[in-house]
């Protein structure tokens, strides 16, 4: 027998059994998922067959309709064939019921019960959304906390600050005019309406136009839309590899420095002042002030971590959606000037030539309030499509034309400016206030009309904007 005949088998034929073995697991692995999402779809397609949609890939689903740029011209078409609500495939079993009639909304707003935050879209949301992202007792001891700095005596000074921070904007387009009459109004609105939200709310005097932390917090938004849209990014583990997951956790750090450095020093300042009540006495309060004075029933106070998410989600989210609203806002007076001109006789009327703005003379304009309906946020996973419900011709005829009036004696649940669910924003009356205000001495000041060249294209993001700016031409009044 020869000595090679004696060898013991080579391992090659074991490890090839093993990797046999691997595969056939994994293939069987593979085919058993592959039959759950089939039978899910299937049962999804059943649940949701009084809610047609256009045909979708069994893979992709709809989402090739739903192109960047393409959006909210797609959405309307749905709205147009499907009236109340639609399906959206965005792949496999995974669907987005978009709901846009306010008999179907209003039942979904009227669900007691704890809102469901733990979603992949609410897991991309930014951890410093705070109260928005909050449910049950927690949201309800939260809010109980935070509603006395929305009181009406704290509210009522904020006007006059809000008129300062528009005037200084408004002092400053006098100085651009005189090197043209075009300019792009979105990033002007943008820095004031965050000055507002640092002297009102923070007590913040100076500038912070440059500050790194500004930039962040604005990619931190950017970067949580985008992540919404990938269905990878889902992930959190596959989210921190990729070169946004980076971008994003670099964005957050320097947020974090910003929101400790404004407690800490509001925490030294309160230390020497005393307590609130001393407090009260020697300067106005602010949200910090009550935010770190506040306790719990139980006598607790926030903890660190809420804290910092509370003071990120106004100090850095309440100027965004209201810069949007009133970009929007002056952009449809400027295309309808027979509205703007009725909206500045109304002004005229109450306010005089505003040099002197406040509470007091600050009432209600019904008619201007009116447009502020027109231009509200979205929603997720069950989407309430309120950019969809304000052009939807079932609920509005001719939705495309602007009659701001036509809000006036609407049912409530026909147009939102807020959610009215009992989350609904706490910050409401402050930005209502910021509006009317920024609206009224703008057009006390200026005359606007369309910069043609330039019309303003819109894009979904976590509030609505425009892809190119606002670019309009102003004429100042004498």
């Amino acid at each position: 027998m020869s000595v090679s005949g004696l060898r013991p088998p080579r391992p090659l034929g074991s490890v090839s059994g093993l990797l046999e073995v691997t595969s056939l697991l994994g293939l069987d692995l593979l085919l058993l998922k592959a039959a759950q999402l089939y039978l899910r779809r299937q049962w999804l397609l059943k649940a949701f067959q009084e809610f047609p949609c256009p045909p979708s890939h069994w893979l992709y689903g709809h989402s090739r309709e739903f192109q960047k740029g393409q959006e909210l011209p797609e959405l309307l078409k749905r709205v147009e064939k499907f009236p109340r609500a639609s399906l959206c495939w965005l792949w496999g079993s995974k669907v987005l019921f978009t709901v846009y009639d306010p008999d179907y909304m209003k039942v979904i707003l009227g669900r007691s019960g704890e809102s469901k935050t733990h979603t992949p879209a609410g897991a991309a949301l930014p951890s410093w959304y705070g109260l928005l992202l909050l449910n049950g007792q927690t949201w309800f001891q939260h809010r109980r906390m935070l509603t006395p700095a929305f009181h009406y005596n704290i509210l009522k000074p904020y006007v006059g600050l809000m008129a300062e921070s528009v005037r200084v904007m408004l002092d400053k387009w006098e100085e651009l005019l005189s090197q043209g009459s075009h300019l792009e109004i979105f990033g002007h609105i943008f820095l004031m309406t965050l000055d507002t939200i640092m002297k009102c709310t923070f007590s913040h005097q100076g500038s912070i136009h440059t500050d790194r932390s500004v930039i962040a917090v604005e990619d931190r938004k950017s970067l949580a839309f985008f992540r919404l849209r990938n269905v990878f990014y889902q992930n959190d583990i596959i989210y921190r590899l990729t070169p946004d997951g980076h971008w994003n956790h670099r964005a957050c750090q320097l947020a974090h420095q910003h929101t400790c450095f404004v407690i800490n020093l509001r925490k030294a300042h309160l230390q020497k002042e005393g307590e609130l009540e001393k407090v009260r006495k020697k300067r106005r309060l602010d949200f910090l002030d009550i935010l770190l004075t506040a306790r719990m029933e139980n006598g607790s106070s926030l903890s660190d971590e809420d804290l910092h998410a509370e003071v990120d989600k106004f100090m850095f989210d309440g100027h965004d959606t209201i810069a949007s609203g009133i970009s929007w806002i002056l952009y449809a007076l400027v295309t309808h000037p027979e509205h703007q001109q009725r909206f500045r006789e109304e002004i005229q009327s109450l306010l005089g030539d505003g040099a002197s703005i406040s509470w007091d003379r600050d009432p209600p304009l019904v008619y201007d309030q009116s447009a502020l309906f027109s231009f509200c946020p979205t929603g997720v996973t069950v989407m309430l499509s309120f950019y969809a419900l304000h052009y939807n011709p079932e609920v509005w005829p001719n939705p495309e034309v602007f009659g701001p009036s036509r809000f006036v004696l609407s049912p409530p649940t026909s147009h939102f400016a807020s959610p009215p669910w009992p989350g609904n924003c706490i910050g409401k009356q402050f930005a209502m206030n910021e509006l009317k205000v920024a609206v009224a001495l703008t057009l006390l000041r200026f005359e606007l009309s369309p910069y043609p060249s330039r019309v303003p294209v819109p894009i979904p993001r976590i509030v609505l904007k425009s892809k190119n700016g606002f670019h309009l031409h102003l004429r100042k009044l004498l």
